[in-house]
């Protein structure tokens, strides 16, 4: 029996933004004097949740810089940037697929639901969706209450809903809810960390759908 619900993760799962993230993180190490710069393959490596943590990774000292206003410049780099983003390979025909199959579909994000409602509305989909949730402010800290929150309100049970994401924060998320999840390789994390997560990991976002509805 196939799910009644999808949680999407938006960045990197159905948002193609990792080439951008990775030119705004060089761009922020040279706005503030580090010599260190990542190639995608690099960027992957050093990616995770919370971004703090991911910000230690890249050598980002905050006793010189606060985190926040590291944080602040990078999305004043990030957001008007990320229009030329395209959506994922297949994201269409992924959700294509959920709606074909009577599938209620909710993104389930980190990022600010203002940046969220921007980024889908531009890319024409914001109809796909029954609710776009993020978070309060850009400091991209967890998911859970939000996703809990939306759940106990349309009366899902979790085991009723599955996460699709592309960080094994995704899978940490899902598995605080409840709610079964898989990830898939082709966003901000490698195939080799996300299968440390212990969820199916597939190759995109469209063969992540075809293996939830089979």
């Amino acid at each position: 029996m196939h799910p009644s619900l999808v949680l999407w993760d938006w960045n990197g799962t159905l948002l193609d933004d990792v080439d951008l993230c990775v030119d705004a993180l060089n761009r922020l190490l040279a706005r503030f004097h580090y010599p260190q710069r990542y190639d995608k393959t690099q960027y992957r490596e050093i990616f995770c949740f919370p971004v703090q943590d991911y910000y230690v990774r890249a050598g980002f000292d905050f006793s010189r810089t606060p985190f926040d206003e590291l944080a602040r410049s990078y999305m004043e780099d990030y957001i008007p940037a990320s229009a030329a983003c395209p959506l994922a390979d297949g994201a269409l025909e992924a959700l294509d697929l959920f709606s074909g199959a009577g599938v209620r579909q909710v993104v389930l994000s980190a990022s600010r639901r203002d940046t969220l409602e921007q980024q889908v509305s531009q890319r024409g989909i914001r109809s796909r969706f029954d609710r776009l949730l993020g978070l309060g402010d850009i400091y991209a800290r967890s998911k859970v209450d939000i996703g809990l929150a939306y759940l106990r309100e349309e009366g899902f049970a979790p085991d009723r809903a599955v996460m699709i994401g592309d960080s094994v924060h995704d899978a940490e998320v899902a598995a605080a809810m409840g709610v079964p999840c898989v990830l898939q390789c082709a966003g901000h994390q490698s195939r080799s960390a996300l299968q440390a997560a212990g969820v199916p990991v597939t190759g995109s976002v469209l063969e992540a759908a075809r293996r939830i509805l089979t």
